[in-house]
């Protein structure tokens, strides 16, 4: 029997002909998502892994970020790396706006708001959660989130600036106390645990 045409299975039906191989759309690359696409990375299967980055975050460590203890860029990896020894995976960059159930189509938006469709055999939905705050959602402007790495930089550029701002305030606290207080003396006091993290391992 010869190969089969490419993108298709090597399964024939009663006729003899080739079948398409199914197609598996994962929306969302983060922790779920890139589980899914790795645990499909041998299936006779065609899978897409859509997501509106091009990395995927590795969020327990985002406090380190926002506490300027790491940079963004080590608490993220590209999901292009992360897939590329995967043949049968490809990563698209787009946010999932339509889904058409009964044509199995989902409609994703890049980022210039132009569209484009992604037919499916299955479809896993992994594409996270969002903060909460209770049904009162004028507590963000005071309680900001840390869900991103948008929101880990905001924290950043809030808290030392905060300190700045305090320093030149009437009865601001003593030089020592404020070192005390400061990232700065939180970055001394954690870097033992900080050499002892490896962000790679969440990936690995």
């Amino acid at each position: 029997m010869p190969p089969p045409p490419a993108g298709c299975a090597r399964a024939s039906d009663s006729k003899g002909e080739y079948m398409a191989r199914p197609k598996v759309v994962v929306v969302g690359g983060g922790f779920g998502g890139v589980y899914a696409a790795r645990r499909l990375a041998r299936a006779d299967a065609d899978v897409t892994l859509l997501d509106r980055t091009t990395t995927s975050l590795f969020q327990p460590l985002l406090y380190q970020c926002a506490t300027g203890l790491l940079s963004e860029g080590q608490i993220t990896t590209p999901l292009r790396t992360l897939m590329r020894r995967h043949r049968n995976v490809r990563v698209v960059l787009g946010e999932a706006c339509d889904l058409d159930a009964t044509e199995r189509v989902l409609t994703a938006r890049r980022p210039d708001d132009t569209t484009f469709d992604l037919p499916y055999d299955q479809l896993i939905v992994a594409a996270g959660m969002r903060q909460s705050y209770l049904g009162h959602p004028e507590f963000a402007v005071h309680a900001p989130g840390m869900k991103t790495i948008d929101d880990a930089l905001a924290i950043r550029r809030r808290v030392p600036g905060a300190f700045e701002m305090a320093e030149t305030r009437s009865g601001a606290t003593s030089p020592r106390r404020h070192s005390r207080l400061s990232t700065g003396s939180a970055s001394r006091r954690c870097s033992g645990c900080t050499s002892r993290t490896s962000t790679s391992a969440g990936w690995s």
